[in-house]
C-alpha cells in the first residue's frame, strides 16, 4: 500500500469473515480478502490513513506533550524488570520486553484497533498490502473472545484448496505453534514462508473426532479482488472481494465487458468483504454514483473531511447489493451510501457495524503505530459503528449446490442471488 493512501477494512486483523450457515461457503473462485495469506485488507475492519513521512520518537505530536514515564515510573519499570530477569523461570530478551511495554500502551486503550507494530510486523503489513505473498492461498478469520481461527475459504488453484483444506476448518496449530496464542496479524507471519517451503497446519473440521494435520507448500498467490460474471434476463453479477488498490479499475472493466455482453442491470456482491482501502471505494462509488457527498470522516475535533462523487459519471443501472454480517467498514460505506441514494435495493443479513477510521503511523526506527482517530459518516449522516446497515430485503444465506472442497459455485443455486434476480426482472425502471 502506498503512503498516503487511507484503507479500511473488517473484522480481526485480516484474514477475516466467518463461514457459518447463514454465509457462503468457499466458492470455487475468489472472493475475499484477509490476512494470513491474502492481502490487502489489513486490520480487522477499519478505515486506515496512511500518512506520509515518519515520525519520531519524541514526546510531542501537534502540540500535545506528554509526560507519562516520569522517574517514579521508570523506576517501578526497571524494577519490574529486574525481578523478571532474576526469578522468571526462563531467559528474558530486553528487546521483547521493551516491544512489550510499547505493545500494553496501546492495550491500555481497551480498542481492539489500535495497535503497536514493531519492524518486523509493519513490514508484514505492507506486504500484505501488496496483494501478493508467499503463502497458501486461504482466508482466515479470528474470533475477538476465543482467539479462534477459522478458514473462511480457499483459493482457486492454490496449495490450500490443492491439499484439501476446506471453509469452516478451524487452524488449531500452525507448526508447534498454538493458533489461538496470539493475534492473527502475528499468526500469519508463521503461515507465509519461502516459495516452495511446506507449512504445517493441525485442523480441527466438523463431524470429525480427530484433528488432521496437512503440510501444505507455499507458493506465490496473486490475490483478485473482483470478479464477473453474466446470469440470466441480461443482469451481471460483480463480485468485490475486497477494496484493493486496482479494485476501481478492475471493477470498471468489468462493468464494461458485462455492458458489451448485454447487461442493463446489476447485481454487486459485498458478502465476506472486510473492506479494504479507503480511497479504493471512492472511486467506485464515484463511478457509480450521481454527483453528491459519499461519506464523511469527524475527529475528536470535529474536523470534517467530505468524499464527493463527480458529475463526470454514474452509473444509471437497476442494482442490488448483497450484504451479510462480514460486510464491514469499506463494504459498509459502500452499502450506506447506495442506501441514502435510494440507488439500489439492499439483501441479505445486517453488515458487521464497523464505522472508525483508524491512522497507521510509520515511526523514524521503523515501527509503526496504529490508532483509531475518526469516525465515518453515511452521506445521510450516520454512524452505523456497532450498529451495522440493515438490508431492505432481509434473507438469510442457503446454498442449494454441492458442498465440498473443489466444488465451484454456482450463484443459480445461492439464495439470496436468485432472490436479487427476481427484485432486478420486476425493476420498476422509473425508481430512479
Amino acid at each position: 500500500m502506498e503512503q498516503g493512501q487511507k484503507e479500511n477494512s473488517n473484522l480481526q486483523e485480516t484474514e477475516i469473515v466467518e463461514l457459518k450457515s447463514g454465509h457462503r461457503f468457499s466458492k470455487g473462485f475468489f472472493t475475499g480478502v484477509a490476512v494470513t495469506l491474502c492481502v490487502a485488507a489489513l486490520f480487522a475492519a477499519a478505515g486506515i490513513f496512511w500518512l506520509q513521512g515518519r515520525f519520531s520518537t519524541g514526546g510531542s505530536y501537534e502540540g500535545v506533550s506528554a509526560n507519562l514515564v516520569d522517574s517514579s515510573v521508570r523506576s517501578k519499570i526497571n524494577d519490574l524488570t529486574a525481578l523478571i530477569k532474576a526469578y522468571y523461570m526462563e531467559d528474558a530478551d530486553d528487546e521483547e520486553l521493551t516491544e512489550g511495554l510499547y505493545k500494553g500502551l496501546f492495550a491500555s486503550l481497551g480498542d481492539p484497533y489500535s495497535a503497536y507494530y514493531t519492524e518486523e510486523e509493519y513490514e508484514e503489513m505492507m506486504i500484505s498490502a501488496s496483494a501478493q505473498y508467499s503463502g497458501i492461498g486461504a482466508v482466515l478469520q479470528q474470533e475477538r473472545d476465543t482467539m479462534q481461527v477459522t478458514i473462511v475459504k480457499t483459493y482457486e488453484g492454490t496449495p490450500a484448496q490443492d491439499a484439501g483444506l476446506k471453509a469452516g476448518d478451524l487452524v488449531m496449530q500452525v507448526g508447534d505453534i498454538d493458533a489461538r496464542s496470539m493475534e492473527l496479524s502475528e499468526l500469519v507471519t508463521h503461515i507465509r514462508g519461502k516459495e516452495n517451503s511446506k507449512v504445517r497446519l493441525v485442523i480441527s473440521r466438523e463431524g470429525e473426532f480427530e484433528n488432521r494435520e496437512f503440510k501444505v507448500k507455499r507458493a506465490t498467490v496473486d490475490v483478485p479482488t473482483v470478479e464477473s460474471s453474466m446470469m440470466k434476463d441480461e443482469i451481471g453479477l460483480v463480485v468485490i472481494n475486497e477494496f484493493g488498490k486496482a479494485t476501481a479499475e478492475d471493477f470498471i472493466h468489468a462493468v464494461e465487458e458485462l455492458q458489451k455482453q448485454g447487461m442493463r442491470k446489476i447485481i454487486i456482491d459485498l458478502r465476506d468483504n472486510p473492506g479494504g482501502m479507503y480511497d479504493s471505494v471512492i472511486e467506485v462509488l464515484d463511478y457509480i454514483l450521481p454527483e453528491g457527498l459519499i461519506v464523511y470522516t469527524e475527529d475528536k475535533y470535529g474536523n470534517r473531511q467530505e468524499e464527493v462523487s463527480d458529475a463526470e459519471h454514474y452509473l444509471d443501472l437497476p442494482m442490488a447489493v448483497l450484504i451479510n454480517g462480514n460486510s464491514a467498514s469499506c463494504s459498509e460505506i459502500f452499502a450506506g451510501a447506495i442506501r441514502d441514494y435510494d440507488y439500489g435495493v439492499l439483501i441479505g443479513t445486517k453488515t458487521y457495524g464497523k464505522g472508525v477510521v483508524q491512522t497507521v503511523r510509520p515511526l523514524s526506527d521503523n515501527s509503526a503505530i496504529k490508532l483509531t482517530t475518526a469516525k465515518y459518516f453515511t452521506p445521510k449522516g450516520e454512524n452505523i459503528h456497532g450498529t451495522g446497515i440493515e438490508p431492505d430485503i432481509e434473507l438469510k444465506y442457503k446454498y442449494a449446490g454441492e458442498i465440498k472442497a473443489g466444488a465451484s459455485y454456482d450463484y443459480t443455486k445461492d439464495n439470496q442471488v436468485k432472490r436479487a434476480i427476481r427484485e432486478l426482472k420486476n425493476w420498476d425502471d422509473t425508481k430512479k
